[in-house]
């Protein structure tokens, strides 16, 4: 092996090492650690890392891989490509270890921001690039609609105000009005397919409760997606024992849910939701009091409010 190759390598085992935490030498340290063999750029080179056993084979045999395929970029997908598979699920440890190297991010907490934008994607995308900077944050266009965030943790902002940030942006300077899911925070980014499956779930299922474009996080639906796993049978059931006469004439009325949505979303209350709906509080209590007249649950009391957002919630499951 030249000495370049060489240089390469060792500079190329140092960045596995910032990415993986396994420390790999070229040279013998002495002491207990686990001798293998690297093969880069067609030429094997003798390598050491202290430990032994099981653990230390199953570490040697990660570097040994990605050492082997840190030159095969001809068979290796572009970033965005890349980034889209992983978000999908596919492709196993290895092959997020691979897209970390190659693109020189460091592993740490992150979680993914699923975007709905139903027109200029194209802009809409180059827009959050460049507002990502020089960060490792990343954005990826996943179809036609619908945009994904990659994003790093920090000490500046949470998910939500992050979520916000993105959606105020976008229609400050392009006019476009997103709708926004948030997944939780994940310690590695090795799982970052399960944020963003949350994050997907949250755009989805926001659009039943909710016809205008908002920030929402995966918490938020969490009641919704443990009632949306179970059977439909089991939910007619659950509906039937909820059953509240005339219930539908609320559920039909689009005025009358978007009051209550409001209403339940500003934790019962009066003030801030009137204000919200550039509505007068008289108003306000006059359709509070007919839902309670037509329903039978005053929604201002927390055990009805919480009554009245099940039945709601299999309303919505049993309709869609």
């Amino acid at each position: 092996m030249t000495h370049q190759t060489r240089a390469e390598l060792s500079r190329l085992l140092k960045d596995i090492g910032e990415k993986t935490g396994t420390e790999v030498s070229l040279v013998s340290r002495g002491g207990s650690e686990t001798k293998f063999t690297l093969s880069y750029c067609g030429e094997g080179a003798e390598a050491y890392l202290s430990g032994t056993g099981k653990e230390a084979e199953g570490r040697a045999k990660l570097v040994s891989y990605l050492v082997s395929h840190a030159d095969a970029r001809e068979v290796l997908p572009d970033k965005a490509d890349y980034l889209k598979n992983i978000l999908l699920g596919e492709g196993s440890g290895w092959y997020i270890y691979r897209f970390l190297t190659k693109f020189n991010i460091a592993d740490g907490s992150c979680f993914a921001v699923e975007l709905f934008i139903p027109k200029r994607i194209g802009e809409a995308l180059s827009h959050i690039e460049n507002c990502l900077g020089d960060s490792s944050d990343m954005a990826v266009r996943m179809d036609e609609t619908h945009l994904v965030v990659v994003k790093f943790m920090g000490d500046e902002e949470t998910p939500l105000e992050f979520g916000h940030f993105l959606s105020q942006s976008l229609y400050e300077e392009l006019g476009v009005k997103a709708s926004v899911g948030i997944g939780c925070e994940m310690k590695s980014f090795l799982d970052i397919a399960s944020s963003y499956r949350q994050a997907s779930t949250a755009v989805r299922v926001s659009a039943l409760f909710r016809s205008d474009f908002q920030v929402h996080t995966y918490r938020e639906y969490l009641l919704v997606k443990m009632l949306e796993d179970l059977p439909k049978e089991r939910l007619k059931e659950y509906m039937e024992q909820f059953y509240v006469e005339s219930a539908e004439e609320v559920f039909e009325d689009a005025d009358m849910m978007e009051t209550a949505e409001r209403f339940l979303e500003n934790s019962l209350n009066i003030s801030e939701t009137a204000r919200e709906l550039f509505m007068h509080r008289n108003t306000l209590m006059y359709r509070l009091d007919k839902i309670e007249r037509i329903t039978g649950l005053n929604i201002r009391k927390f055990s009805d409010a919480v009554t009245f957002r099940v039945i709601t919630i299999l309303y919505k499951l049993l309709g869609s």
